[in-house]
């Protein structure tokens, strides 16, 4: 508790200013320091054999976000979920320089620029868990490096390019070689943006020989209340098993070829605040054991306001050529702030 309070105070003292980079809180005017954060308390049933059920906190994180004249910013966040870590540990801090719309830079640790799912942020996804796919082929999902971007939500092309260690959050680089990530992002319609990402890197420790290389492609349909999203991934080579399966998600045994998708489908009826949500996503692992899942989520969001989220998902699970019995039931409540 000590050094939390004491990082806490740090991030209050040290950090002033004003913002304009990537992140998940929201924009930040020329007044000065942002503080901002979410909390997701949840309850799980798990319906294996025996049942269990838990409540729990997904995530529970806070930071701090602003801007030094002229033309930088910064942003650091905390990961303090007692379920993710019994230690509350740096998740994200990088400073950018600004000046130019079309060739932004930013330095430090930050999310891997790779495909949609892995850029929504936490508090913004449509169901309360990401897609196999993404979790067990884009870890690390942050990473240590810098990356250029340009562009926006609202400009006919956005991009990312990054040149990253490869090793995950508060590693060092332990091979002589750098990963390259990019994305890239066209919106020919308001309603409608698609694109695509690809990484290749050297992700085994002292190994310089055993690449990975990754590409996906991705849609997003917004039209009134309708939102349509989808996603496919192509992952191959060498994968880092210290990383697990990326956020929230268990390491699966990784054959030399494994990819897979999903697609999301909801509409929010603002007039009565609700959203039903419907997902299906698939993953082939490529192992030796050919095993396969496929994954659907059914799912209600209610919003309170504009800050107070409550998501009920069921999640149907099925795998190959063994299945087991592991469908869940959630339920997220989510304040940010």
């Amino acid at each position: 508790m000590k050094r939390l309070l004491v990082v806490l105070t740090m991030l209050l003292v040290v950090l002033n200013g004003q913002l304009a980079a990537q992140g998940c809180g929201g924009p930040v005017s020329d007044e000065g320091l942002k503080m901002f954060g979410f909390v997701q308390g949840q309850y799980e049933y798990h319906m294996t054999d025996p049942s269990t059920n838990s409540f729990s906190f997904e995530r529970a994180r806070i930071g701090a976000k602003g801007a030094i004249p002229y033309d930088f910013s910064y942003y650091v966040v905390l990961e303090l979920s007692p379920y993710i870590s019994a230690n509350p540990y740096l998740l994200d801090a990088f400073i950018s320089y600004n000046r130019f719309d079309w060739a932004r830079l930013s330095v430090g640790s930050f999310k891997t620029p790779f495909g949609l799912e892995t850029n929504t942020a936490c508090n913004g996804l449509m169901t309360v868990y990401r897609s196999t796919v993404t979790l067990q082929t884009v870890a690390p999902f942050r990473d240590l490096g810098l990356v250029f971007m340009g562009g926006n939500d609202k400009t006919l092309i956005a991009y990312q390019l990054g040149l990253m260690n490869g090793r995950g959050l508060g590693a060092f680089d332990n091979n002589k070689k750098k990963d390259i990530v990019g994305r890239l992002l066209i919106k020919p319609f308001d309603f409608l943006r698609f694109g695509g990402s690809f990484r290749y890197g050297y992700p085994s420790m002292n190994n310089n020989k055993d690449s990975r290389t990754t590409f996906g492609g991705e849609v997003e349909v917004k039209s009134g209340g309708f939102t349509l999203l989808g996603e496919y991934i192509m992952d191959e080579g060498d994968y880092n098993r210290d990383l697990g399966g990326g956020c929230s998600g268990n390491l699966i045994e990784l054959g030399e070829k494994r990819s897979g998708g999903y697609i999301t489908a909801a509409y929010n009826f603002e007039n009565l605040k609700l959203e039903p949500v419907f997902k299906f996503d698939f993953f082939d692992s490529g192992n030796t054991s050919a095993y396969k899942e496929s994954n659907m989520t059914i799912g209600i969001n209610y919003y309170f306001n504009d800050w107070t989220r409550l998501q009920a998902n069921y999640i149907y699970r099925a795998e190959q050529p063994t299945e087991v019995v592991n469908d869940e039931f959630v339920i997220q409540l989510q304040v940010k702030f």
